[in-house]
């Protein structure tokens, strides 16, 4: 039975109402703003407030205020004493539903109103709901591919979506943590907040420090007042990308934040306060690092409340399909539209490589193979030839183990190129083919541009 709640600070008027819609609402009564409130958060299913104008403490149009906030979707009328029409006006501007004037003669018509507010914030919450659903499948539809692996992710995006769980992304590079983050957000009811991004593995501690709860002027050398990151996120959801990479000394500021809320900008001794959502990526294993003290086990524990794991493309090649499909009509659009497709034959050597780079790499090489066809179809010889042989190893059978060489044997020759040295190989090649953008670089080989820079200098370049 739908519920009802009706608020006035005389007995006998709220008992005979009560007594009266009884017969087809379950009624709740309070003789007051506050008790109302209270009433209203121990029920949060009741359909409509029917208050009193004038109560000691707060007054109806206060207390109908209030309860808007808390439930936009409960229906509200205001019972004003005759003569105040104008007052009815104006708490209707303020979200009451209707109104009614005292003394109530007319039963059948008050039945009648009643029942019209709460129909009528009954089809608002109808609305309501269907643009919920819209908007979710908006925000679903920005991923691409229906395995059983990403069908999966979607199921935790819309749960975990409407609460303010911190969730905890873990995936390979590439595999879409960022545009799981996204959907998350934009399924929250912070949508309309901002969504902040920091990819932690790009900024040395003292900025990242900075970047995130902000500075005072004279903080450090160069330093101007300036907001961070937690304050930018105020109302909204705060990605930090890759935070494995995060040093031990924030680690532990962010472990405060993360429990109170509460920061201070760097150089300064007053704490702010910022109401954001926490969403952290990560490709490495975080409980390995933990468990090995790299990286603090509190604060991982308190990371990892939602854990969602982006598969690697390889992990769904039944997705490759759709993904080349979507991207193949993206850059086609950008560059003349003559690319139409792609045929049998190409489509299955992009479905046998294994990816490494994960769907961003695959996003780069249909945009590589569109920019440089001649139109039509994408064929077997638009494919980069790194792929191509890639997929045909894949493809190759298994060799079958050789027999046991007798102990008299010569020993096998060494291997031409060790596994290191092809690494190195690879990674030159592309900053030659970026034309050394190392960003651009590091992205096409699906590693981080902090990789890619150790890497450089261990091999003193």
């Amino acid at each position: 039975m739908t519920k009802i709640l009706i608020v006035d600070d005389e007995k006998p008027t709220r008992d005979v109402m009560a007594r009266i819609l009884s017969s087809k609402y379950e009624c709740l009564t309070a003789p007051d703003a506050r008790a109302a409130m209270e009433t209203l958060a121990a029920n949060p299913d009741v359909a409509l407030l029917m208050t009193d104008y004038k109560m000691p403490g707060e007054n109806g149009v206060e207390l109908l205020k209030k309860a808007k906030a808390a439930n936009p979707a409960i229906a509200c009328i205001l019972v004003t004493a005759f003569g105040e029409i104008d007052l009815a006006v104006d708490a209707m501007k303020q979200g009451a539903d209707d109104f009614l004037t005292k003394p109530i003669t007319d039963i059948a018509q008050m039945e009648i109103r009643v029942a019209k507010a709460i129909e009528k914030n009954s089809l608002q919450r109808r609305v309501e709901d269907l643009e919920r659903r819209m908007e979710e499948s908006k925000a679903i539809d920005s991923f691409t591919g229906k395995s059983p692996a990403m069908e999966k992710v979607y199921a935790i995006i819309r749960k975990v979506a409407p609460t303010d769980a911190t969730v905890l992304i873990e995936g390979p590079s590439g595999s879409g943590k960022e545009l799981t983050a996204r959907a998350i957000h934009d399924l929250s009811r912070r949508a309309g907040g901002p969504f902040v991004a920091v990819e932690c593995a790009s900024l040395p501690a003292t900025l990242l420090e900075s970047e995130l709860f902000g500075a005072v002027k004279g903080a450090y050398t160069g330093a101007l007042d300036r907001a961070g990151c937690f304050e930018t996120a105020d109302g909204g959801t705060l990605f930090l990308d890759e935070i494995g990479e995060i040093d031990q000394n924030v680690q532990v500021k962010l472990l405060r934040v993360l429990e109170t809320h509460t920061f201070q900008r760097v150089g300064e001794t007053k704490d702010r306060t910022s109401d954001f959502r926490l969403i952290a990526a990560t490709n490495k294993n975080l409980a390995k690092l933990a468990a090995e003290g790299k990286f603090r086990e509190d604060l991982y524990y308190r990371l990892n409340v939602i854990d969602i794991r982006t598969p690697p493309l390889k992990d769904h090649p039944e997705d490759i399909a759709p993904l080349a499909a979507r991207f193949i009509k993206e850059y086609s659009a950008e560059n003349g539209g003559a690319v139409k497709g792609i045929e049998p034959k190409a489509l299955k050597m992009l479905e046998l490589y294994p990816w490494p780079g994960n769907v961003r790499q695959l996003r780069n090489a249909i945009e590589k193979m569109v920019v440089l066809s001649a139109g039509g179809k994408l064929g077997v010889d638009d494919i980069p030839e790194e792929i191509a042989s890639g997929s045909q190893e894949a493809s190759r059978p298994a060799a079958p183990a050789p027999a046991a060489a007798p102990q008299t044997a010569a020993p096998p020759p060494p291997a031409t190129e060790t596994l290191a040295e092809t690494e190195k190989s690879r990674i030159l090649e592309m900053l030659a083919e970026c034309r050394d953008n190392k960003s651009e670089a590091a992205r096409r080989l699906g590693i981080s541009r902090r990789t890619l820079h150790r890497k450089l200098n261990a091999w003193g370049l």
